[in-house]
Parts: C-alpha cells; sequence; structure tokens
C-alpha cells in the first residue's frame, strides 16, 4: 500500500483558496506621480496581501469617472473635493470615503518676472481656465480676498494649455494649474513661473484628490481594504521616497522623465498618510464656501459628502 505524505494528506483536507475580489478603480487622469501610493501598493503586492486583485484604470474623458461610478460601472473613482460637493447636487450617488492628496493643488499661476505680483494687480488683466464653475469660484475668492471682482479680469478658456498660454503671452494668469506639475514644467522650458496658494488667498482648504464609491452599492469591507493598502503604501513611499521613485517610474517608459521625477519630490509629502481619517469641518466648510459663492442651492450635511468606511 503505497502511503501519502502527512503534508500532502494535509494539503488535501485544506480548504481551497478563496480568490481575490476583484474592484475597478478609475484614475481622474493618466498616471502619474499624483497615483503614487496606488501604483506602489499594486507593484509592492500589498493589494494582494488583503486579497484584492484591483485594476486601475486611466479614463479617456476625465470627467467621465465619477459618472461611471455613480452608473455602477466601477468601485472607486480618484476625484476631486470640489467637484464632488456640485456632483452630489446634482444628483449623483456619490460619496467620499478616502483622500489621496490632503491639500489643495490647485493655484493661481503667473511668470515671475511678470507684471503680477499679487492677484491685487491682475485688474484689467487676462485670466486663463480650463474648467468652469469652481475654477470661477476659487478665483473670484481669490480677487475678493485683494479688493477685486470677476468684473475686474477678463476670463479666457485655454483648454488644458495652462503654462504654455501663460508663457506664450494669451494670459496673464492661469487659474486650476497643479503646483506640483504646471511649475515644473515651466522650469524645464526654462521660464519660471510663480504660484499664489489658494489656501493662502482666502480659500478654505480642501483635499484634492479623493476617492469616490457609489452611495447605494459601495462595498464598505472591500474599500476598507483597499484603503489600508493604499496607507502601506503611502508609509513606504515617505520612509523610501528613492525606491519607491524606481519602482513607479519603472512602470512606464512614459514616466521616467525630468517633469515626472521634480512632480514625485513636489507631490510626496501632500499624499494623506491617513486615507480613511474623516475631517467633517474641512467638508462643512467647503460647502458652505461654495453655497455663498452661488454654485450650490443649499448645504448638505457632511453624512451626505463624505464617510468613514472603517466606522462600525
Amino acid at each position: 500500500m503505497k502511503h501519502i505524505p502527512l503534508t500532502a494528506a494535509l494539503a488535501l483536507l485544506a480548504p481551497p483558496a478563496l480568490a481575490a475580489d476583484e474592484m475597478t478603480v478609475l484614475l481622474d487622469w493618466f498616471i502619474n506621480p499624483d497615483h503614487g501610493p496606488l501604483i506602489i501598493a499594486q507593484e509592492k503586492g500589498y493589494f494582494a496581501d488583503v486579497d484584492l486583485e484591483v485594476d486601475i484604470i486611466a479614463p479617456a474623458d476625465p470627467s467621465d469617472p465619477p459618472k461611471l461610478v455613480a452608473a455602477g460601472k466601477a468601485d472607486l473613482a480618484i476625484s476631486y473635493q470640489p467637484q464632488l460637493h456640485l456632483q452630489i447636487h446634482e444628483g449623483l450617488p456619490l460619496q467620499r470615503v478616502g483622500t489621496l492628496v490632503a491639500t489643495p493643488l490647485n493655484c493661481l499661476l503667473v511668470l515671475a518676472d511678470g507684471p503680477v505680483t499679487s492677484p491685487a494687480d491682475l485688474a484689467g488683466k487676462k485670466v486663463g481656465f480650463s474648467v468652469g464653475g469652481v475654477e470661477e469660484a476659487v478665483l473670484g475668492s481669490i480677487l475678493r480676498h485683494h479688493g477685486l471682482s470677476l468684473e475686474d479680469i477678463e476670463l479666457i478658456n485655454v483648454n488644458w494649455s495652462l503654462s504654455p498660454s501663460l508663457m506664450s503671452g494669451q494670459v496673464d494668469a492661469v487659474i486650476g494649474a497643479f503646483r506640483n506639475f504646471e511649475l515644473n514644467q515651466m522650469e524645464i522650458e526654462g521660464v519660471e513661473g510663480r504660484c499664489f496658494f489658494v489656501e493662502e488667498e482666502g480659500l478654505p482648504p480642501y483635499d484634492e484628490l479623493i476617492y469616490v464609491a457609489n452611495t447605494d452599492s459601495m462595498d464598505k469591507e472591500m474599500i476598507a481594504r483597499f484603503l489600508a493598502a493604499t496607507e502601506k503604501a503611502t508609509q513606504y513611499i515617505v520612509n523610501h521616497p528613492e525606491d519607491s521613485w524606481e519602482i513607479f517610474a519603472g512602470t512606464s517608459v512614459e514616466l521616467q522623465d525630468e517633469l515626472n521625477a521634480k512632480a514625485w519630490v513636489d507631490t510626496l509629502p501632500r499624499f494623506a498618510l491617513r486615507p480613511t481619517a474623516m475631517d467633517a469641518g474641512r467638508y462643512a466648510a467647503f460647502e458652505a464656501f461654495l453655497n455663498e459663492a452661488g454654485l450650490i442651492p443649499s448645504q448638505n450635511p457632511v453624512d451626505m459628502i463624505t464617510i468613514d468606511v472603517t466606522a462600525q
């Protein structure tokens, strides 16, 4: 009689390994350093460690991801806190479930050696923008902080050509530029820019990049595992910035350039160290800001905008 080794016998008795839960995450744009924690979590196996198989997808249209999550086509989307407030008022069943970048990245960008040394100098000047609504409210708030209004400037839609329109002289300033990208892009091209940071110019602080999920169908337990993995990845990035950059850049030839390398360094201190942490006051203050700016008709309660998926 042939004897079966004890280890083999135990293996036969063991329950079959469960398949990892599949999860689809839509990015807000093409992969860039803003998405560092997701890519590091993927490459270091942190998602696999919590039984997740995560499909990270860059959108064809940056405005689509929240709409697709609202329609039940994906589990999570990376979006922006200011836009989330508006989308909820538009009736989309969305809530913030975590934070990726915990500070504003947006800034009012001008030429360092140009005539604008303060937002007060924008009277009679041209200001470029790419997305209406929130950016106009942000700019209006900055101008009011300096005794001006939107009527004192000329707004020009430059689409996504923010820094090129500024460097070419088409406009005197642009709103909506990201301080970790456009500033570096200009420096690489030999033009020095200057950012007026929105949170220093009268705006309430906010989370730039957040994870949003469908209010009605989200799997809180699965999302909590996802956020735990990205938190671990963020800790690795902070502890090993150079090694994490090598891992991140190694995933695509397109990432291996000077702009992404500089943006990585500037983005690193802005990642949310506690992605599940919820600052109710921050969301209430921004909801009030948008209401006062006339962009939303009323103020929703905070628990309608953001939740803590780890709360029991």
